[in-house]
């Protein structure tokens, strides 16, 4: 199986898409997470949708906008508010999780792989076979 993330960008404009391939893959929505840390002495988070593994090839996307969202808990956003409100409506609630931020790694990969540990960890992403 392959598990890998998908960046769509920081969460600005690109938060609509986020929300439209949790709506339109219903039948394969796993979970919504919102990853919080602090990037450059600011409160910020990530929001992923993972879906379940193709049943064909077995690939497992997570969609992520990294770090370009406003942490909720210190300033309430609309961007976050849209995220939870599908969340409910999918039935679904966000997952709530604090890691590192992206800019302690060398690369990008190097960020995932580890998001992908702690995923797999926690349970929230099965194990490889």
């Amino acid at each position: 199986m392959i598990q890998r993330f998908i960046e769509l960008g920081e969460g600005y404009s690109d938060i609509y898409e986020l929300i439209e391939l949790a709506k339109s893959n219903q039948a394969r929505l796993s979970h919504m997470m919102a990853l919080y840390t602090t990037k450059d002495d600011k409160e910020v988070t990530s929001l992923v949708v993972i879906l379940h593994p193709a049943e064909e090839g077995k690939f497992q996307p997570l969609y992520v906008c990294r770090e370009g969202i406003p942490n909720p808990t210190d300033k309430p956003n609309k961007r976050y508010d849209l995220f939870a409100e599908a969340a409910e409506q999918l039935g679904k609630t966000v997952i709530r999780i604090s890691v590192k931020p992206s800019s302690i790694f060398a690369e990008k990969e190097l960020y995932y792989q580890q998001l992908i540990g702690i995923l797999r960890l926690n349970h929230y992403l099965p194990a490889l076979k």
